[in-house]
């Protein structure tokens, strides 16, 4: 094995940092070059300053998160009464996301306090295996939440026969398997890969695309594999989730009472809530990546709102929208006020 030295410039500083230690492996192939480290970056165009001030309303917004996914899943699984398809499945939702927010928002918030760019190269492939993965078990659950919302709405008398307690947790385990196998050969294949130009990432977080791009050698599997699991996953998912919907709104147009079609259309504002928040950003950012454009500020944005508000938000509008956690969290803030 031999080291080589490649010196790296700060893009948010203009200045030059320390020379990065870079093992070089032989391979039958050739050279194998691996960093001993990425830079990640935080928003293009603006300071070290503002980069610190972003960080506080980023830490809250990680409190947030927390703390609001957190009272879900605690509420569900004490409330005996909310141990039902929809309920569980929130839960599962709310799991994934303090997952999600924990894989990503403690780092960021480090780069934009302390400004330390450094991500050692093996935690930044775990980082973007799990980022993506645990993308894929979201975009399970919201399907079956949506699955969910079609029996309830458009087959009633079969909901409590199809969705039962086992048949919930085999979807769950289901999600879970799915988002585990197909993104578990990412960092096996960006391993076969050589950086041996910049290894500066466009983003505050490790990304597949992101990382592909950095690589001076050919990356055709890494595409091709990539556009596969794309389309496969989150395509597959967004399109039986529309499907649903269209049947849904069928069904709702053809009561014969305008408040009960309002009453049963409103169960599911929550869930078109977070189907919206989750597949726009990522549609687009996924649009972006394989075209090809030069990283934008506005690509950057839709990355950080792809990964950072789903948490957030999620927990909001199912707290606001679902009376029985709003009933439960507004009992618990009364019984702390006593």
């Amino acid at each position: 094995m031999v080291f080589l030295l490649f010196p790296f410039i700060d893009p948010g500083l203009g200045m030059q940092k320390p020379q990065c230690l870079v093992p070089v492996m032989a391979t039958p192939n050739g050279t194998l070059v691996h960093p001993a480290y990425f830079l990640l970056v935080g928003i293009p165009g603006l300071g070290p300053n503002i980069h610190f001030w972003l960080a506080f309303p980023l830490c809250f917004m990680y409190a947030l998160a927390t703390l609001g996914n957190l009272a879900i899943v605690l509420i569900i699984h004490v409330e005996r009464c909310l141990h039902e398809p929809m309920y569980l499945f929130l839960a599962m939702l709310s799991t994934i996301d303090l997952v999600l927010s924990s894989v990503t928002m403690p780092k960021m918030a480090s780069l934009f306090l302390t400004g330390i760019q450094e991500i050692g190269f093996n935690i930044c492939l775990a980082q973007m295996f799990l980022i993506h993965a645990l993308s894929a078990m979201e975009s399970a659950v919201l399907l079956a939440m949506a699955f969910d919302r079609f029996v309830a709405i458009c087959h009633p008398l079969w909901h409590a026969s199809v969705l039962t307690g086992p048949t919930v947790a085999k979807i769950g385990l289901a999600a879970l398997t799915r988002g585990f196998v197909f993104f578990f050969p990412l960092p096996f294949l960006l391993k076969r890969l050589s950086y041996c130009q910049t290894h500066t990432v466009t983003h505050s977080f490790c990304l597949h695309q992101d990382i592909m791009k950095l690589s001076c050698t050919d990356t055709i599997v890494n595409v091709v594999y990539g556009l596969f699991i794309i389309l496969s996953v989150m395509g597959v998912d967004s399109l039986f989730i529309g499907l649903s919907y269209i049947l849904i709104l069928k069904t709702v147009l053809e009561l014969s009472s305008r408040g009960a079609a309002l009453k049963a259309f409103n169960t599911c504002v929550s869930h078109l809530c977070a189907v919206l928040v989750f597949y726009m950003p990522l549609i687009g950012l996924s649009v972006v990546h394989r075209l090809g454009a030069p990283t934008s500020l506005l690509h950057v944005i839709m990355a950080n709102i792809y990964l950072l508000l789903p948490p957030v938000v999620n927990p909001v509008v199912y707290g606001a929208k679902t009376k029985e956690i709003r009933s439960r969290i507004l009992h618990m803030f009364s019984q702390g006020g006593k």
